[in-house]
């Protein structure tokens, strides 16, 4: 048996799958699943950078995979993850999900994606647990999650929310519905910087444009097939585009690309695992999305010293300084799309630029150790008593 089935060998906790009893839990998670998401990673970086021995973190995925990336992962930093099986109904889910955190007693139950906030609202009830909810995209369309009555209930509890966008939460409290948290304390995404740094040298090899993100309607990839087609017809004939992501759009866009006669200057490569190693190759990242919070493909090549085309959606226009780390264009605007492409890829030197500056803001900005500090914070800013902060350990001496 290898390394990876016997991480995975599971014993049964009553009707919940556990891979290991954990000693104490004082900060419960809950994840709808750990495959490869922008929410999975994020929490992985989460937990990877908690102490452990002080914070006693345990995960619950709320559809059960023990073959997803980050499950493996998080399985690997040797803490307790409780999956409830898929098949099961949602009632029974949030049954036994309210049944594991009487057992556990956790002092904060948090809700890692907004389709999960209102389970870790009704676990929490009656327990003395802090139940924090997520928001991490538009508050339109996370309403819109799930179905109607799935949405409401998501969005208005629990009463408080972490966001990892401030436009995203500032344009939630300006929402009239009764059906919206009390409050939103915003943290913004962090990222592992020193698996994105690349050599001095890696400038003079990138050989494509790249783009990362899932297959789906809200990344309006046709943008970025429509924009190929005029790269090519301006005269630049020698480009590649290379898109990382899976989804159900998948033989759409390779349609899509086959009729407009792109085919041959993009790639679909479904799900890359090493993303630091992709971006490595790439000249810069286009991002074409409607809607985003914090987007981790953007700051990742960032962080990767790359330049940065995206449309100004969420907090992209915080993250990408238009002009300077790269260029920010109107979601619709597709000939100011086709002129920062063409104008990075015809200036070497302007792309090199920005790339380094880009770097140079992540440092700054996306370290970890500040990120999981700022989340610890927001849990004691909406009301954790954390008996392990310094500040309270020295009130009560």
């Amino acid at each position: 048996m290898d390394k990876i089935q016997k991480a995975v060998v599971l014993k049964s906790t009553g009707d919940i799958v556990l891979n290991r009893e954990p000693s104490r839990c004082r900060l419960l998670y809950v994840i709808g699943q750990l495959g490869l998401g922008g929410a999975e990673r994020q929490l992985y970086y989460l937990l990877s950078h908690l102490e452990g021995s002080r914070y006693y973190p345990c995960v619950v995925v709320w559809n059960y995979d023990p073959d997803e990336k980050y499950y493996r992962a998080i399985d690997a930093l040797q803490l307790p993850i409780y999956g409830l099986p898929t098949q099961w109904s949602p009632l029974v889910k949030l049954q036994a999900l309210r049944k594991l955190t009487q057992r556990l007693a956790p002092e904060v139950i948090h809700s890692y994606v907004f389709f999960t906030n209102f389970a870790a609202a009704y676990a929490a009830c009656r327990t003395g647990a802090l139940a924090v909810g997520s928001l991490r995209s538009d508050m339109v369309r996370s309403l819109q999650s799930g179905g109607a009555l799935r949405g409401i209930l998501n969005s208005r509890w629990p009463r408080c929310h972490i966001s990892n966008s401030a436009v995203c939460a500032e344009t939630a409290r300006r929402h009239s519905s009764f059906f919206v948290p009390r409050q939103y304390v915003v943290v913004r995404n962090g990222l592992d910087l020193a698996s994105f740094r690349t050599p001095e040298n890696a400038f003079e090899i990138r050989g494509y444009v790249a783009s990362v993100g899932s297959l789906l309607p809200v990344k309006r990839w046709d943008r970025l097939v429509k924009a190929v087609q005029k790269v090519l017809s301006v005269g630049i004939k020698d480009v590649r585009f290379r898109l990382a992501g899976d989804g159900p759009l998948r033989q759409t866009l390779r349609q899509l690309a086959e009729d407009l006669g792109v085919s041959h200057a993009i790639e679909f490569l479904g799900a890359v695992h090493d993303i630091p190693a992709f971006l490595q190759g790439a000249k810069f990242l286009v991002h074409t999305s409607d809607s985003e919070g914090c987007p981790n493909a953007v700051m990742e090549a960032m962080a990767a010293g790359r330049a940065v085309i995206a449309t100004d959606v969420g907090d992209i226009p915080h993250l990408v300084q238009d002009g300077k780390t790269g260029f920010v264009v109107q979601r619709d605007d597709s000939e100011a799309l086709l002129d920062r492409i063409v104008t990075l890829l015809t200036d070497a030197d302007l792309c090199r630029q920005m790339g380094s500056k880009a770097r140079e803001k992540a440092e700054q900005e996306f370290d970890l150790s500040s990120f999981v500090a700022r989340t610890l914070d927001a849990y004691r800013t909406v009301g954790w008593k954390d008996e392990s902060h310094p500040q309270r350990i020295n009130k009560v001496r």
